[in-house]
């Protein structure tokens, strides 16, 4: 055991007396890099919603390609304040909005932009939905931060100068004109083909100089000095990706990087224990499959089962989980989406409304804490956190129950390898089945530097309730799949079918092969072929769901498929085709 010998008793006394702030006579010294105040308050807010809205909403896409019409613009029934009220209720604790995504279109009335709100239907031109929102979330006690896409497929000047002051200029009223933020968020997508003033070309950037990060910073810490920055792009902010979008993040997750040099996907997904600067993860995942609204995607709203296990991946592990709920076209959010989102903050009520430490004995010697019940007691859950302000410490623990006279070893059932029980951080929870013991003994077996607990818990979480069931559609099953060509894929079926749908899940083990641009069509004789839709598969790479191709209902017998362009390799990639019939 490393770094343990120095273990004090009121070190653990803390956790013995299960309090929430550390109160040590004299201050710690640091092990390694600690959080700002800003970091701080940012980490206890634990959970917080995105919110995604634009013109994607109305074109049924998860990227505009920036020549959408701002006309399509018109909600029948916005209301922020229900956005607001549902997020709320859902155990969010702030709000980022979506100012501008890819396709360039503002949802406030920029100065610098005729393609905003200002040119739509919606309030005649004299709408602002960031306003709105920024509004609400005060109204509520909710924060409020915002996402500004540094990627603009509409301007005509992107990939030069002129883009870039554009950029901070926009920037610039998101940041002043608002209120406070807590949080801006860059997108990682950069450079692509794009609409770009109707040159309809591809443009291809720098993303680690184009957009002069460390001005853009500055100018930040200037107008917003309690604004946190997350940058997916380049240069370190204050926050890093998880490098997923599937809601969970390394059990292994320090929150420390290097602050110069190369960062891989694992340096994303666990951090790096020794890095020197603090940039602990966010975990970003969306309530339904896309990031916009898709009604073909309603009956298809994560589960609680799959929200709790987000839940205990994301802020179970030392990062704070950032839930998406896309506005409908009516512009509120889906009644499918809000109910699962407020069950989802009642099931975590409902799992740590009791602390069964509590209702113990606990005493410690050296590096072990030990918890006695009066009588044996049922629990499927442990709760620990470290006092972050002073560095994190802890790389190493293990769990044990008394049960017949013996001690069992305890593990994290949701452990990918290994038994789980590695960093804590600002909070760890360990899942196993429940049991009946009368001792549970939570020993430290390694750490950096002398631990510092903050918190214990051991809960007994409930049976979860029913899932939404899923949709009746009707997916034809006598599919007969062979390629034509490496990049073409032909199914056939025995008779005519009138498909509604074509639906593609890209391979899961690998990228090579992922479909980002296809071309789909139709036959009834193999003869005479009709395109039926074309297309693109936005942010496929980052978000490798289900994609839903709706169809204007066509009779064919032979659907081709072809592979315009893939992320990488040769040949056509799969995890799985549906095709919808009625």
């Amino acid at each position: 055991m490393n770094n343990l010998s120095k273990l004090t008793t009121v070190t653990l006394l803390m956790a013995i007396l299960i309090v929430n702030t550390y109160a040590q006579k004299t201050i710690p010294k640091p092990c390694g890099p600690v959080p700002t105040e800003n970091q701080l308050r940012w980490q206890d807010m634990e959970m917080y919603a995105f919110i995604h809205y634009s013109l994607n909403t109305y074109t049924d896409q998860e990227w505009g390609f920036g020549n959408e019409d701002p006309k399509l613009f018109n909600p029948a029934d916005l209301d922020c304040q229900q956005w607001a009220r549902v997020c709320k209720q859902a155990g969010m604790r702030g709000i980022i909005f979506t100012a501008k995504h890819h396709c360039g279109f503002c949802m406030w009335p920029s100065a610098y932009t005729e393609y905003s709100v200002k040119n739509s239907p919606w309030k005649q031109g004299k709408g602002d939905v960031v306003r709105e929102l920024a509004e609400a979330c005060r109204e509520e006690g909710l924060k409020f931060a915002v996402y500004l896409s540094p990627w603009d497929r509409n301007h005509p000047e992107y990939g030069r100068q002129a883009y870039v002051d554009y950029f901070r200029n926009q920037l610039r009223e998101l940041l002043t004109n608002y209120g406070d933020i807590f949080e801006v968020w860059f997108d990682g997508a950069n450079g692509g083909d794009g609409w770009y003033g109707g040159t309809n070309e591809t443009r291809k950037i720098d993303r680690t100089t184009y957009y002069q990060w460390p001005e853009t910073y500055k100018m930040i810490r200037q107008l917003q000095p309690k604004c946190l920055i997350w940058n997916d792009g380049s240069d370190r902010g204050d926050l890093r990706w998880v490098g997923t979008e599937a809601g969970n993040v390394g059990e292994t997750n320090w929150s420390l990087l290097n602050g110069d040099g190369e960062v891989t996907w694992s340096m994303l997904h666990h951090g790096l224990e020794d890095g020197d600067s603090w940039v602990p993860g966010e975990t970003n995942t969306s309530i339904r499959p896309g990031w916009f609204y898709h009604d073909t995607e309603n009956e298809h709203v994560k589960s609680l089962t799959k929200l709790m296990d987000t839940y205990y991946k994301s802020v179970g592990r030392n990062s704070t989980l950032l839930l998406n709920f896309p506005i409908a076209p009516n512009g509120r959010i889906h009644p499918n989406d809000s109910l699962r989102g407020i069950a989802f903050k009642k099931m975590i009520d409902e799992v740590f409304k009791d602390n069964l430490c509590k209702k113990a004995k606990i005493n410690t010697q050296g590096d072990m804490t030990l918890i006695e019940f009066r009588k044996p007691m049922r629990f499927n859950r442990f709760l620990v956190e470290e006092d972050i302000r002073y560095g994190q410490r802890v790389k190493k623990f293990l769990l044990e129950a008394w049960v017949d006279r013996q001690w069992h070893p305890l593990k994290d059932e949701l452990s990918e390898n290994g038994d789980g029980l590695t960093t804590i951080g600002h909070r760890r929870i360990i899942c196993f089945p429940t049991i009946k013991a009368t001792k549970l003994r939570f020993t430290i077996t390694d750490a950096k530097c002398e631990p510092i607990i903050k918190k214990l818990g051991v809960y007994l979480a409930p049976e979860l309730t029913a899932d939404i069931p899923n949709s009746g559609e009707k997916k034809s099953s006598s599919l007969h799949i062979f390629f034509s060509s490496p990049r073409q894929m032909i199914i056939d079926w025995d008779r005519e079918q009138t498909v509604t749908s074509f639906r593609y899940l890209p391979p899961q083990e690998s990228k090579d092969g992922t479909i980002t641009h296809y071309t789909l069509w139709g036959s009834t004789d193999w003869k005479n072929w009709t395109k039926i839709a074309s297309g693109e598969f936005s942010n496929i790479v980052n978000n490798p769901i289900w994609q839903t191709i709706k169809l204007n209902p066509t009779k064919v017998r032979i659907l081709k498929l072809d592979a315009d362009r893939l992320v990488s390799g040769e040949r056509i990639g799969y995890g799985d085709i549906e095709v919808i019939t009625e």
